[in-house]
């Protein structure tokens, strides 16, 4: 592929890096259009990916579906592809939604959150996990090593004040979200 399609002009590459660097700004020019825009990703095996893929534009329909007149889209691309499998990235735009904007944002992430621990694939592959995603993260990770973390916690950040209730529930800050 490499050779029959050799790469892009530095102008190209650059264009593409601004879009990616201005998109948390767009997300809130959107919004203010009455446009969800937001992203998630995962990895998963190659052996996993249609039926995720697909389970995650069910989960998607199944919310246009209860909302008449409302239209969206869930874009894919691999931010990583490893011989196992890929880090697919989405991105979804949804509009014409009643309602609060911030709940039907909640149901949506919680939406597709169900749907990647429902294929047991993990909840983040290189972003961090934050505190939106936490609820997932702490029905993915084995408590073995949640116990690990509040003891490195508490012998490196005795006051907690790194992160704090980002990556364990019972830490001030902590509040679920999910």
């Amino acid at each position: 592929a490499c050779k029959v399609r050799p790469g892009t002009t530095a102008a190209t590459a650059e264009a593409w890096r601004q879009s990616f660097l201005d998109g948390p700004y767009r997300q809130s020019s959107l919004l203010s259009a009455g446009v969800l825009a937001d992203t998630f990703e995962t990895c998963c095996l190659w052996s996993q990916f249609a039926a995720l893929h697909a389970a995650l534009q069910g989960a998607l329909a199944t919310a246009l579906d209860r909302h008449p007149g409302a239209r969206g889209l869930l874009s894919c691309r691999f931010t990583h592809v490893y011989p196992d499998g890929p880090a697919p990235y989405y991105t979804f735009l949804v509009a014409g939604f009643s309602g609060d904007l911030l709940d039907v944002w909640a149901h949506l992430k919680a939406s597709f959150s169900d749907v990647l621990r429902a294929h047991a694939v993990t909840i983040t592959h290189h972003h961090a996990v934050g505190r939106v995603h936490r609820p997932w993260y702490d029905r993915e990770r084995p408590d073995l090593f949640a116990d690990a973390l509040r003891g490195a916690k508490r012998a490196l950040d005795p006051a907690g004040l790194l992160n704090p209730g980002v990556l364990l529930a019972d830490e001030p800050g902590g509040g679920s979200t999910g």
